[in-house]
């Protein structure tokens, strides 16, 4: 079989077909390519590029309340900065991870709708000059487009409101979490049909929903239906009616809610996060046929390159039947590994995803 692009690649992995080879991705943390700049990975090439992994391209889109952003402390180590969602964090310089939140804004009904005020789909939150100056390019290298999505349960949360704070009023005023996750979706769709209309096209839609941590869920099923479930549904069903495919991160386990995940309209999901507790043979062969996955590879292993190694050889083989497989880890490349250690990862991950 002649080699394909990665474009010809998702979409047979998508459609559940074979193709030349399973696609390749994955992505390290900032610190990790430290090192591998460290360990001879030149600086003059996309570090993507170089290790040869297939072609990704996003299109973003600001839908933040664009409150005044500043940083309030820096050090050699870490910067203590204000986001445009308001919410105050640390984060590490040269260590990989998350960033440690200190505060927010928008505490209730009232911050809420002074934010909500400003959140409007205004054609400047779109980078029009970098589709521009990028997208002939992209589609010339058969690059697999995606509009990155920014709306849900984890986005709230996470970088909005704060864990406890959603969580309790996930109970106690729900009809605030979904006016908040209505009006996130409801700018991202503005904008994107935005950038629709000006004829660029992309393959897919995706967006980050973390939901579950080790063997559990944030919330329950039934919450999940009542509050979650219609802003993913309203998305998928946009994004279904152009033709494109929808792809959902949700670290955790999450699989009891696979079932509604396929039922709304997820094409496919990431990163099956092994450490969590799920199982990505398993889930391939309960769910192989209705639903497309991406990563798997327990990222634990990453420390010791035997152990990772032979679970990529147990994994990609049963994964990549009858397609609907992208290879990755199931979070991200963390700083314990080396440089030499990812080039055997991505050249063991194309010899085992191979259809030949």
């Amino acid at each position: 079989m002649e080699e394909m692009t990665t474009w010809e690649r998702m979409k047979r992995m998508y459609e559940h077909r074979e193709a030349d080879r399973v696609p390749v991705t994955d992505g390290p943390w900032g610190s990790t390519l430290e090192r591998w700049h460290r360990e001879g990975l030149p600086t003059d090439i996309p570090w993507d590029h170089y290790f040869g992994l297939d072609k990704f391209a996003g299109i973003g889109a600001d839908n933040s309340p664009r409150f005044p952003s500043r940083v309030i402390e820096e050090t050699e180590e870490y910067t203590i900065a204000v986001s445009p969602w308001g919410a105050t964090s640390k984060n590490w310089k040269h260590a990989g991870g998350v960033p440690e939140f200190l505060d927010f804004r928008v505490k209730d009904w009232g911050t809420w709708r002074e934010a909500k005020a400003r959140m409007q789909p205004t054609r400047d939150r779109v980078n029009w000059a970098h589709l521009e100056q990028n997208y002939k390019k992209w589609r010339e290298e058969g690059r697999w487009i995606t509009a990155g999505f920014w709306f849900g349960f984890d986005v709230t949360h996470s970088w909005f409101i704060g864990t406890a704070k959603v969580l309790m009023a996930m109970v106690e005023d729900p009809e605030w979490i979904a006016d908040i996750l209505n009006h996130e979706l409801e700018l991202d769709l503005a904008l994107f049909q935005m950038v629709w209309d000006e004829g660029y096209r992309f393959d897919a839609i995706g967006w980050p929903d973390d939901m579950g941590y080790k063997q559990h869920t944030f919330f329950s099923l039934p919450m999940y239906r009542q509050l979650i479930k219609p802003v993913h549904q309203r998305a998928a069903e946009w994004a279904h009616a152009k033709g494109l495919k929808v792809h959902l991160h949700s670290c955790g386990d999450v699989h009891t809610f696979i079932p509604d995940l396929i039922e709304l309209g997820i094409d496919m999901l990431n990163p099956l996060e092994v450490k969590a507790g799920m199982d990505p043979v398993a889930l391939k062969k309960q769910y192989g046929d209705r639903l497309a996955f991406h990563g798997g590879i327990n990222a634990v292993n990453f420390t010791d390159p035997d152990a990772l190694f032979a679970e990529m050889k147990r994994v990609i083989p049963v994964m990549k039947e009858n397609g609907g497989y992208v290879i990755s880890s199931d979070h991200s490349v963390p700083d314990s590994v080396s440089f030499e250690d990812f080039k055997t990862f991505v050249r063991l991950a194309k010899e085992l995803g191979s259809y030949e």
